[in-house]
């Protein structure tokens, strides 16, 4: 198959789900033709091959960073994709068009197939359809909802990456075309670990771990609370990520008086990313929405312990008490408890790596790839 995979974040922009149609590209391309049209960033090259995947980037307006979209970005992302995407398909012939995020990039691989006739399937990752932490959520916004809906319902298939955002998906936008579920995967990890001494990091503390974007919706302000609550000299907090609640939260730990006890790490290459997660002793996911939750597949191939909000594509991927503990959202009080159970019940924590270290193989990107190769064949026919 001819494969052209629309995304306005990719590698290195981004987060989980320019990660995942990255790692979903490269699979594909092992056994397919595989383009991958994107948006442009400043020391970028706006054409190359990686890994048997050619990349064409198109300019956009107002990105500044690598980590972050901008309102003036995500919208001036479709006109020049679609400009692009004409000129590809016009060149390249494509059998499917696999367009990620219903906006900003879906009305574009909507538009492309409507104009070149070739069979759209379009990926929802979360955000992208429903927010509950922003006042601009594409649900609240009659520009960004008109958006969704004619992506929605301008495509061959849809496909969700948990049964959470399907259902958010059916409940808000009634969708015309059914929707499958095919879980977010990735490569098998394989990294050097490295000492805590190496790390900067105490040798007999109880490490509690997260990573993402310091966003509202993270939750990590309740991550805070609870490690003030847990009141133990041995347990601190490891915080990799950035965002614009980054100053929020430093001030906050501070007038919880826990300042000494969190260790803001900012962004760190993947190598240094998984060298903290196996030398952590639990990671925390204090998210009030999650489309899916890629950090938790990272955290279980590390080898650690997961505690984690209960809404959202979590409840896909975390069976309680079994591959971790699953607690309500906005509540640090849960939170607490859940680390200082982990803390105190370590055969408990040595059962949940086993376990997850195991379970983890059913998302591996073979396994993603697999199922979507499937539905791109049906959409053709």
């Amino acid at each position: 198959m001819k494969v052209l995979i629309l995304n306005y974040e990719f590698p290195p922009l981004g987060g989980g789900g320019g990660s995942f149609s990255r790692d979903l590209a490269l699979e594909l391309a092992k056994d397919n033709e595989v383009d991958v049209l994107t948006s442009h960033f400043k020391g970028l090259m706006k054409e190359e091959r990686i890994g048997g995947v050619n990349i064409f980037r198109v300019p956009v307006l107002g990105r500044n960073s690598l980590y972050y979209a901008t309102l003036a970005s995500l919208i001036s992302f479709p006109v020049p994709a679609i400009i692009k995407g004409l000129k590809l398909c016009k060149e390249k012939n494509y059998d499917i068009i696999n367009t990620h995020f219903a906006v900003p990039t879906g009305p574009a691989g909507a538009v492309l197939s409507r104009k070149t006739g070739v069979p759209n399937v379009l990926s929802i990752h979360g955000s992208d359809i429903y927010n509950p932490a922003s006042k601009t959520s594409p649900h609240k916004s009659s520009f960004f909802t008109s958006g969704v809906r004619f992506s929605l319902n301008n495509t061959k298939r849809i496909i969700a990456n948990s049964s959470y955002i399907k259902e958010c998906a059916e409940r808000l936008y009634s969708p015309l075309q059914k929707i499958d579920v095919i879980p977010l995967g990735m490569p098998e990890v394989k990294f050097t670990p490295a000492s805590r001494e190496e790390l900067l990091l105490h040798k007999n503390k109880f490490y509690v771990i997260s990573i993402g974007r310091m966003t509202k919706i993270k939750g990590y302000e309740y991550l805070l609370k609870a490690i003030a609550l847990v009141d133990s000299p041995e347990v601190e907090l490891l915080l990799i990520g950035d965002g614009t609640e980054r100053s929020n939260l430093e001030k906050l730990s501070q007038e919880l008086g826990i300042k000494k006890k969190v260790k803001f790490l900012g962004w760190v290459r993947d190598e240094k990313k998984y060298q903290y997660l196996a030398a952590s002793n639990a990671y925390v996911m204090s998210s009030i929405h999650e489309g899916f939750g890629m950090v938790l597949l990272e955290a279980m191939q590390a080898g650690v312990p997961i505690i984690s909000t209960s809404t959202g594509g979590q409840r896909d991927i975390i069976k309680d008490e079994k591959s971790g503990i699953l607690i309500p959202p906005e509540d640090p009080e849960a939170i607490a408890e859940a680390i200082k159970k982990i803390a105190s019940t370590p055969h408990k924590a040595k059962e949940m790596i086993d376990y997850n270290k195991n379970y983890v193989r059913d998302f591996y990107i073979t396994m993603s790839s697999r199922k979507y190769t499937e539905l791109f064949k049906e959409s053709i026919l």
